[in-house]
């Protein structure tokens, strides 16, 4: 499995961009997927998951109202729109895709198996 992701880039504080992740290699249709993002000096943290039928979306507290996951079966793609935007966003974002079929496997970066190469945010004025 190969994940690539685009659309980072320098932003002022208060706009928005949207990340792409586009899969190859599997059933993209049948995996959930997440977004993480690391900032220097921290951990990889969780941003954003949905289920493979995307009934279901998964938020953390800091981006929850500002952030929205969302995903394009036909195009392989998922997407993480990304609104408002702070200067505590600035960080290197990643897309991440469990080993497993239907499983959402939770906010735990471990728990996912294939990861794009990341795409760097930055908010900034």
């Amino acid at each position: 499995v190969q994940l690539q992701a685009s659309g980072g880039g320098w932003v002022q504080p208060g706009g928005s961009l949207r990340l792409s992740c586009a899969a190859s290699g599997r059933t993209f249709s049948r995996y959930a997927m997440a977004w993480f993002r690391q900032a220097p000096g921290e951990e990889r943290k969780f941003l954003a998951g949905m289920t493979w039928t995307g009934n279901k979306r998964y938020y953390t507290d800091s981006v929850n109202g500002r952030f929205a996951i969302s995903r394009d079966n036909a195009k392989n793609t998922v997407y993480l729109q990304m609104n408002s935007l702070k200067p505590e966003d600035t960080a290197v974002y990643y897309c991440a895709l469990p080993n497993e079929k239907y499983a959402f496997v939770g906010e735990d970066a471990g728990a996912y198996y294939y990861w794009g190469q990341g795409t760097q945010v930055t908010v900034s004025s």
